[in-house]
């Protein structure tokens, strides 16, 4: 199928790609037609970014670019907001809502990744691999079994059953381990697993505890001091969710009081933004630690799935207003139309706006083929399919309706 003519060129349409981001990306970028693709292999700042964002359409990210509130407010043409990663704490969803620039991520795309790296390093931990690969490196012979076991028949505790806290036990259950999960909502357990009502239990009742939880205000150091006291058998620790999850200081404390076994780290409060920069933590050579530098979904094959998902999420959005995963503006699924102008309306969430659209509509007479609306708390959404004999001066007409935030001609 040919790709879909747009009334705003594609070739003249910047793409701005930073972080390094798949190459599966910048191919369907120039399959879709678009050829204005700029990438960059590593994050930006302050007046570097806002000079490659001032006349980009669509920007993609991954975790270490802040598209902060004055970022997104200076640049004047953006559209969309792509985040090739689970999460979207880089970006002020705020910000991009009320200036009505859609945002789009991959929540599925790297969740076998992370999940496979989570069993590995539960082996590594209870089989004590840290501390005797040390030791081999400096020409020891540390052949003990000492507190080395099998993970068969362990009790695996997940908190946060999610999209990679559930593929954690899938893989888990596999392993031959008994798998208990904590979350605040309600969630169908996958194969065996079991809820557990509240977070001590799960703790007292499981040999290793693997967090997968977002981050937000309510989880920042969810597992602090007095959590992490709730440890006392020498238990595991995996995190490969948030960096602030963790009391980082609390949890080197009950790791040197063995009260914690071992931990493996994937994520920190504070991350070096580029290879140059310099990594320090308190768990650094500590016992039975393993710690990565934010490589849960760095593997070829989630890079490449991700670069996919997200790139055809922005493409659909750009070429037909369809916004369904959006973390911003409301999300809408958009019928194909042929022999029609379709324009995109983004405007405040308050009364009068929508019946105001219709009424400048029928005043031009214009004929609707289609309308589609959806809201969230902030913003509306509206999406005419208008017939292409009626005159165009409807778009200036919306332009001028009171609340608008953003009117959009695709085709």
């Amino acid at each position: 199928m040919s790709p879909l003519k747009t009334s705003f060129p594609k070739d003249k349409m910047k793409i701005v790609l930073l972080e390094n981001i798949s190459q599966s990306a910048v191919e369907s970028f120039k399959k879709a037609g678009y050829t204005q693709i700029e990438q960059h292999t590593g994050a930006l700042s302050g007046e570097e970014l806002d000079a490659v964002l001032k006349d980009a359409k669509v920007v993609c990210v991954r975790s270490k670019t802040q598209l902060t509130e004055e970022v997104i407010t200076k640049a004047k043409k953006l559209v969309a907001i792509g985040c090739f990663c689970i999460g979207t704490n880089q970006v002020d969803l705020e910000a991009a809502n009320k200036v009505g620039v859609c945002v789009f991520n991959a929540p599925f795309s790297n969740t076998r990744s992370v999940a496979e790296l989570v069993i590995a390093s539960a082996i590594m931990l209870i089989r004590r691999i840290p501390d005797k690969n040390k030791a081999a490196h400096a020409g020891e012979w540390d052949k003990d079994s000492t507190n080395a076991h099998e993970i068969r028949g362990k009790r695996l505790g997940v908190v946060g059953y999610g999209h990679i806290g559930s593929q954690v036990s899938i893989l888990a259950e596999a392993m031959g381990l008994r798998v208990f999960y904590y979350d605040v909502e309600n969630k169908l357990p996958l194969g065996n697993a079991e809820g557990i009502s509240d977070l001590k239990s799960l703790i007292d009742h499981c040999d290793i505890i693997t967090l997968h939880v977002p981050g937000t205000k309510q989880t920042e150091n969810l597992f602090d001091k007095q959590v992490l006291d709730w440890f006392q058998k020498g238990q595991l620790l995996v995190n490969m969710s948030r960096g602030d999850v963790v009391d980082i200081s609390a949890l080197k404390e009950a790791l040197e009081e063995k009260r914690i076994g071992g931990a493996a780290v994937d994520v920190f409060p504070e991350e070096p933004k580029n290879k140059a920069e310099k990594f320090t933590s308190p768990l650094q050579n500590i016992s039975n630690v393993i710690l990565t530098p934010h490589i849960g979904g760095s593997t070829e094959e989630a890079q490449w799935n991700i670069g996919l998902d997200v790139s055809s999420k922005l493409i659909k959005y750009v070429e037909s207003g369809a916004s369904l995963g959006s973390h911003s503006i409301p999300e809408l699924s958009l019928p194909k139309m042929e022999d029609t102008h379709r324009i995109l309306h983004i405007h405040k969430n308050v009364s009068g706006v929508l019946s105001e659209i219709n009424s400048k509509i029928s005043k031009l007479d214009v004929n609707i083929l289609g309308q589609y609306l959806s809201t969230n708390l902030e913003v509306g959404y509206v999406v005419l399919d208008i017939s292409k004999n009626d005159s165009l001066d409807t778009l200036k007409e919306l332009k001028r309706i009171d609340h608008t935030i953003k009117v959009r001609i695709l085709y």
